[in-house]
């Protein structure tokens, strides 16, 4: 997706440990023009799969994942990162995030994911998969099935994205990245 990448290079930070700052347009202010944009381009690469609900995890995710929702005029649950008090029929699995350096919990109530469900998950980042694994667990035990996963950025040599394509999950980002090396943003070759 060419004005991404362009948005990516103009105003994405890179910092040394591979990782890429995108804070000013996706994950915390937000440009909801260009929101819109990645949202049309994940419902036309998703256009074959059946879904019936999209689904992401707090926060980052919440904001694609609605505007796919709004596009496709399906819900969006998210699993949420603390166990709520009043949430009963849980679901839960343990996630290690990359950017934070720790383990948390993340939990959806089975009333919102069901047998019989077909969801998509959408996330702003793909680095070595962990989010997605979790989706994938707690979709199994609620008996789900995981049409596709589409991330807004891929970084592909953390091998998340290869894993996953491994396992027959269909996987959309767009804008993969080959490197971050010396600070330096190089796309892959699409």
């Amino acid at each position: 997706m060419k004005s991404l990448k362009e948005r990516i290079l103009r105003d994405g930070k890179c910092f040394p440990g591979g990782i890429l700052k995108v804070d000013s347009f996706i994950n915390h202010q937000m440009d909801p023009i260009l929101m819109k944009s990645i949202a049309v381009e994940f419902v036309r690469r998703f256009a074959s799969e059946p879904i019936n609900k999209i689904i992401t995890v707090e926060a980052s995710g919440i904001a694609p994942a609605i505007m796919v929702g709004y596009l496709l005029e399906l819900p969006v649950v998210f699993a949420k990162k603390k166990r709520p008090s009043t949430m009963e029929n849980m679901l839960s699995t343990t996630v290690f995030s990359f950017t934070k350096n720790r383990s948390y919990e993340i939990c959806v109530s089975r009333d919102y994911l069901g047998p019989g469900d077909k969801v998509l998950f959408i996330d702003d980042f793909l680095a070595n998969g962990n989010a997605a694994k979790g989706i994938l667990d707690l979709a199994k035990q609620a008996g789900a099935e995981v049409a596709g996963m589409g991330f807004i950025i891929e970084k592909a040599f953390q091998h998340g994205g290869e894993e996953l394509r491994n396992m027959g999950i269909h996987v959309e980002s767009l804008a993969v990245i080959e490197s971050l090396d010396n600070c330096e943003i190089r796309f892959k070759q699409q």
